[in-house]
This record gives structure tokens, sequence and C-alpha cells, in this order.
């Protein structure tokens, strides 16, 4: 009989008792906006806003795990910063152009109907005037 592996008699029994973080209620981390950040360089990088806000948001997440919670807060704020005008600015922009291409139709419709008369203007005039 092999023995070398402990029995289950032996085994000890895990505790389910949960011990609070002792600096659970001290102070909160900040959050780092990584998920957003990387989002919005993927997909909305207006102006390399989204690029910037990537850069502070690693920042942030390597000043949280080095235990500097204010430099953590610090480069966090801006990360959220960054990202809001990015997001903003890849909202805003489609808008104002769809806006404008829209206007832009509307009044050369109107124009081209204002116009029609001049096209149908007949500049020779008909054969039985000239007689």
């Amino acid at each position: 009989m092999d023995t070398s592996f402990p029995r289950e008699d032996y085994l000890p029994t895990p505790s389910h008792k949960r011990e609070p973080c002792p600096d659970a209620g001290t102070s909160l981390l900040p959050r780092d906006h990584l998920i957003w950040s990387i989002f919005n360089t993927i997909y909305m990088n207006f102006c390399c806003l989204g690029f910037v806000a990537l850069a502070f948001s690693v920042k942030a997440r390597d000043r949280k795990v080095a235990g500097d919670v204010e430099a953590a807060r610090h480069f966090s704020s801006k990360a959220r910063c960054y990202n809001g005008l990015a997001t903003a600015g890849s909202v805003v922009l489609p808008l104002l152009l769809a806006a404008l291409v829209i206007t832009g139709v509307i009044h050369l419709s109107k124009l081209a109907q204002e116009s029609v008369g001049f096209f149908t203007y007949q500049f020779g005039g008909s054969d039985e005037e000239d007689k």
C-alpha cells in the first residue's frame, strides 16, 4: 500500500470565514478606466486622445499596483478626462457632419427647384417669332 500521499483523515479542513481587508474602509482604490481607454484607442481615436487616455490609464494602474494611491488618483482623473473628450469628440463630430450634409442637401434641392425656370427658358425663341 502506497502511503506517500496524505490520507483524507489528515487533510486540514478549509476555513469558510472571510477576514475583512484591513484597508477596505480607509481608502478606496481609484479606477484606472483601462477598458474605456482601450475602446477609445481602437474604435474612436479622435485626435489621438484615446491613445493619451490609454497612456494615463496604464500609469494609473501601475501606480495603483505600486501602492501610490494619490498618484493613481491623479492619473485616473486625467485618463477619465481624456476618455470623456475622445468619446464626446467622436460622437459629436459625426453628428455635426451629418447635420451639415442634410442641410446642404436641403439647400441644394431648394436651389435646384428655383432654377428649373432658368433652364427651361428658351433663348432662341420659336420659329414663328422670326417670320
